[in-house]
């Protein structure tokens, strides 16, 4: 079994091994296999980016990301730049070309708002301006609008649990209010946790997953 020692290193070679992350001002602390990372990033991408190299460390059970954004003067865009950059993405991503979703920015922070009809999508509108130059944080008020039924729903992301080889889907309790899909139990893997997820947004007419699983 791993110590928090050895997560703390692989966390951070695995940080510097990365190049899609700026390590040089993160700081790492784990206890009782919870990572937390501190400091600065370069970039609002950046932020996330960490966070994903994280999960991929065996033994880290949970991440608290405290990282800020700290952007140089050759990152910084105006807001009308941003916005503009903000509605391509919008008009060219296939998952929410159709939607009408608006996206608002007050000194480089997007705001984005709108109706659509599944949950991912709502997840693809805040991933498609979260990694534009300029970006320094999203605030997502997309609502979902479709009308569910909670048992068809609960079925649906159950299915898709037993469809897909890398979830053990015996260990996962599905529980749905209203557009709120509840996941419990314990998973293997980030892998798994976050592949469990992303089956629960596919299901029409989510607008939230809180996903309570834990990594054993």
């Amino acid at each position: 079994m791993k110590t928090d020692a050895d997560i703390r290193r692989d966390v951070e070679l695995e940080l510097q091994w990365d190049p899609s992350v700026d390590d040089k001002h993160i700081g790492v602390i784990v206890n009782d296999g919870i990572v937390t990372l501190a400091g600065e990033v370069p970039h609002y991408s950046g932020r996330w980016a960490a966070e994903d190299v994280a999960k991929r460390v065996i033994g880290v059970r949970a991440i608290a990301n405290e990282l800020k954004v700290s952007m140089p003067l050759t990152g910084v865009r105006t807001d009308t730049d941003i916005a503009e950059a903000a509605a391509n993405a919008m008009r060219w991503n296939v998952a929410i070309s159709d939607t009408q979703i608006k996206p608002v920015v007050q000194d480089g922070w997007i705001t984005l708002s709108g109706k659509v009809s599944f949950g991912f999508q709502r997840t693809s509108a805040e991933n498609a301006v979260r990694y534009l130059m300029g970006v320094k944080g999203v605030t997502n008020n997309i609502v979902v609008t479709s009308a569910i039924k909670a048992g068809d729903v609960k079925q649906k992301i159950e299915d898709a649990f037993k469809r897909q080889a890398v979830l053990d889907a015996e260990h996962i309790e599905v529980k749905v209010d209203r557009s709120t899909v509840t996941l419990k139990g314990h998973v293997h893997t980030w892998q798994e946790h976050d592949d469990a997820a992303r089956a629960a947004w596919g299901a029409p007419g989510v607008a939230n997953v809180e996903n309570r699983l834990t990594i054993q």
